[in-house]
């Protein structure tokens, strides 16, 4: 399997696929998912004529799990070692949910080193509440997150994974396959991670950086999601980047990437190309 090693010696997971010579977009997986949850844009993506990186976070899929590290600003250097590694010139970045802020913190270090961006369901530019931030979600709500998950790991994930996908008990749009295979990804992640990175995608203020984004940014996000709802994510990050397409999802949860992954894959390619 292939891997990237970082400044501090954690190994990162990446697929590579399509064709070397292709245009490179590299796809950022949301919490607590790995580049398996790219399953269907990346093939498609890449049979279509771009070159596809996904990769683990650290702590999380095939990556090393370091104790620490799970912070942005060491996430995104891990993301700029594997985009030095592969010696990729102005590649795309697609970040989904936390991996929104990847996708910002890289492009405030490293101004003109990236083509296009693409923030899906992305947690930016700020979730938790504070007293400048009204809009945001009471820090109760992660506090929860992180005490259900050291209750019962695989009990919140199971639950977690049904308000990801917007099933409900009479109907939803996802099989039962699919939420046990979420369940699976997830559950591969390291413990230590996964409950850092509560704290890390819920607390980050991006309000700044995005101000200070000068390529084109686009902002999908689904008007039904509750795990990451759109006035406080998708339409506040628009209206801060100067040059945001914001396309809005009637009626899609978070996890779009399965539940409207046709109309996902053709907006990306569309708006890469």
């Amino acid at each position: 399997m292939p891997f990237c090693e970082t400044n501090d010696g954690t190994k990162i997971f990446y697929n590579d696929w399509g064709a070397p010579t292709a245009p490179p977009v590299v796809l950022i997986s949301g919490w607590p998912f790995d580049a398996d949850m790219w399953e269907y844009q990346a093939m498609e993506l890449a049979s279509r004529g771009l070159r596809v990186i996904a990769y683990d976070r650290r702590g999380f899929g095939r990556s090393s799990q370091p104790w620490g590290g799970y912070d942005y600003d060491t996430l995104a250097s891990d993301l700029a070692s594997l985009i030095d590694k592969l010696s990729l010139r102005a590649p795309s970045l697609v970040g989904f949910s936390m991996g929104g802020g990847e996708v910002v913190r890289y492009l405030s270090r490293n101004p003109g080193a990236v083509k296009k961006a693409a923030l899906v369901s992305s947690i930016v530019p700020l979730m938790v509440k504070t007293a400048d931030h009204p809009e945001g979600i009471d820090r109760t709500v992660f506090d929860a997150m992180i005490s259900d998950l050291k209750k019962d790991r695989p009990a919140f994930l199971a639950s977690f994974g049904k308000k990801f996908f917007g099933a409900g008990l009479l109907s939803s749009p996802v099989s039962s396959d699919v939420l046990d295979w979420a369940k699976s990804v997830c559950l591969l992640a390291s413990p230590k991670a996964t409950l850092d990175c509560v704290r890390t995608f819920s607390e980050t203020d991006f309000r700044r950086e995005l101000a200070e984004i000068s390529i084109p940014v686009l902002v999908i996000h689904g008007d039904a999601d509750v795990i990451v709802p759109i006035d406080t994510a998708g339409r506040a990050a628009a209206k801060l980047l100067p040059r945001a397409v914001l396309k809005e999802y009637a009626g899609a949860p978070h996890g779009l990437f399965v539940t409207e992954k046709d109309r996902l894959t053709d907006d990306l390619l569309a708006f890469l190309r």
